[in-house]
């Protein structure tokens, strides 16, 4: 068509056609002007094209000093794989990942500012949430800073508080538990009234009294509720206690202990927010402290998840009568003991008990923390992991493998656990493996081993993992091979033989006994050397090292199960009993 004597001609296939040319130059390296690094991976592109999708991207190319030469951009944050999505939709304008590069393509493109990208995978993050995954879609959401995306989170959370409560993400949620003691013929008020008190009166215990949140999470907390409608604290001392008032809508803070010269943490001028006392004003730091959701679950018991000083956490609150009618005289809860002691006594102290009962489970110290993975409750196979803090006695729940496993154990290589192979009740040895990140609470798949095995020796060595001999996969004898994994390359191979078959490097079982003796690996020849034999035959023994000390725990000795340890010291190359629990 010609309209006033111009050429007009519109060419539908244009577009596509470039679009596709364009993404074939960027794949064959053709014509590009910049390299982007993401984490050791290397990723051509023209500049033009990633600076029109990418306002962060545009920044930095706007700023070259060479605007004619080739970029250099790094990024050390980013998955390879999201970045690589990112770069055909920049190109083709199709997002297309699989759903567990989701929520990476979301922080790639929360870095490189595109925020439709952001929009879209928000939006199928949702889609996909249910009960069992809400709590850690909202973990998520927080650590983005997606004010919209945590908005319709927590309304789905709202409307499911009960279910939700069932699931093992929640299980694994911090908690205060609180104890509230009411005068004669006075009820709770309702749910929004009574977690703003409750949350003013963390704050305060934070602000003005030193305490941490996990202080205050240690143990039940008891609160005395009075007719005038103050939340005072149950366990304050005559004498030491100051009663600060606001008005109904806040909290009525007894202060418990005299102020500390030096042990209360400072408060931020610049934070936002504050509360009223007659005194002062009090700044509320950065942190969020928000309710999330709550239920009253019966008469006198409230749930509820909220966010406190910024952590995620359930709050229960139980309601109960008091004798009395002074908060002076409020009964106290039973609180832990304590020991009175000379620096070098022993003790018998038992720790408190895990959530599940456990037994072929796996063990490892991380970040000074014992965790317990796996393992057996009767009949049933595990996959929950439980982490005991030595310095509050109390267990939390991690996320859960991936495979119910027993029969295994496990290793940290560079600040990362390790579990492979093990039985999963069903088969009695596997191959599969799995990585715990800390920073994420999540596990994601390790390449399979070489050879099928169950009761195998893990270690940490040299920035490299090895498991050791094992049970055969048909059980019927013990194995000499060992493989060890390489965590840049993430492939497995093999190292030299143990000298004798073996459950354990320490110990162990033959196939027909219970043995006694001790190998030591050396990597620099890639040999075993035969060490000095234990006292006792142990199979299914705990091993762990601490310095120069190898410690032998419990097993079986071919007739009956033990309760001795033994330790090894490897400079005396001598093994003797042990027979401490706990020093102080």
């Amino acid at each position: 068509m010609i309209p006033n004597g111009y050429l007009m001609f519109e060419d539908e296939n244009f577009i596509e056609s470039s679009v596709a040319k364009l993404n074939a130059l960027r794949k064959s390296g053709q014509f590009c002007d910049v390299r982007l690094q993401v984490c050791g991976h290397e990723m051509l592109a023209h500049r033009a094209v990633l600076a029109c999708c990418s306002p962060y991207l545009f920044e930095i190319f706007n700023s070259d000093s060479d605007p004619h030469g080739i970029s250099h951009v790094k990024f050390d944050d980013l998955n390879p794989e999201a970045v690589e999505v990112l770069l055909n939709y920049a190109y083709t304008a199709q997002l297309k990942a699989d759903k567990e590069l989701v929520k990476d393509v979301y922080s790639a493109a929360k870095k490189l500012k595109m925020d439709r990208v952001k929009q879209v995978c928000g939006d199928y993050l949702l889609s996909r949430m249910d009960v069992t995954s809400c709590i850690s879609y909202r973990n998520f959401a927080s650590c983005m800073g997606d004010s919209r995306l945590l908005n319709k989170v927590d309304a789905y959370i709202q409307e499911h508080l009960l279910q939700i409560s069932e699931e093992e993400e929640f299980l694994k949620l911090p908690r205060l538990k609180l104890e509230v003691m009411l005068e004669d013929n006075v009820c709770l008020p309702s749910n929004g009234k009574l977690y703003t008190k409750v949350i003013n009166w963390v704050q305060r215990s934070i602000w003005e009294n030193g305490d941490s949140l996990e202080e205050l999470m240690e143990e039940v907390q008891t609160l005395y509720y009075s007719a005038d409608h103050k939340l005072l604290d149950g366990n304050l001392l005559d004498g030491q206690a100051e009663v600060f008032g606001s008005d109904d809508d806040h909290i009525q803070f007894v202060q418990k202990k005299p102020p500390r010269e030096n042990g209360h943490k400072p408060i931020s001028s610049s934070s936002t927010g504050c509360l009223s006392s007659p005194n002062a004003t009090v700044q509320s730091p950065k942190h969020e402290w928000k309710i999330v959701a709550s239920e009253k679950t019966s008469n006198n018991t409230y749930l509820c998840l909220a966010v406190l000083d910024g952590v995620f956490c359930v709050i229960f609150l139980h309601g109960r009568n008091s004798p009395q009618s002074s908060p002076t005289s409020t009964p106290k809860l039973i609180k832990s003991l304590s020991f009175e002691m000379q620096p070098d006594e022993l003790i018998e102290k038992p720790m408190s008990p895990m959530q599940y009962a456990r037994s072929g489970l796996g063990t490892a110290e991380m970040n000074g923390k014992l965790i317990a993975a796996g393992g057996y409750n009767r009949e049933e196979c595990l996959r929950t992991v439980e982490c005991y803090d030595p310095h509050t006695d109390h267990w939390s729940f991690l996320a859960p493998m991936r495979t119910p496993r027993a029969r295994f154990q496990m290793a940290v290589l560079m600040g990362q656990l390790y579990v492979v192979g093990g039985s999963n009740g069903h088969s009695d040895d596997l191959s599969c493996g799995e990585m715990y990140d800390p920073s994420i609470d999540d596990w994601t798949p390790v390449p399979e081993l070489r050879t099928n095995r169950c009761n195998a020796g893990v270690c940490a060595l040299n920035g490299k993992l090895y498991i050791v001999g094992g049970s055969d996969p048909y059980g019927q004898k013990g194995l000499k091979n060992c493989d060890v994994f390489d965590p840049v390359t993430k492939s497995w191979t093999s190292c030299a033989p143990l000298n004798i078959r073996k459950l354990f490097v320490g110990g162990g079982f033959d196939g027909s006994h219970a043995i006694s003796c001790v190998e030591m690996y050396d990597p620099t020849r890639n040999e075993w050397k035969m060490m000095r034999n234990m006292t006792s035959p142990r199979s299914n023994a705990g091993i762990a090292t601490v310095g120069n000390t190898i410690y032998a725990v419990g097993g079986f000795d071919g007739n009956e199960f033990l309760n001795t340890v033994e330790v090894y010291n490897l400079e005396s190359n001598e093994w003797s009993p042990y027979t401490k629990i706990f020093q102080f």
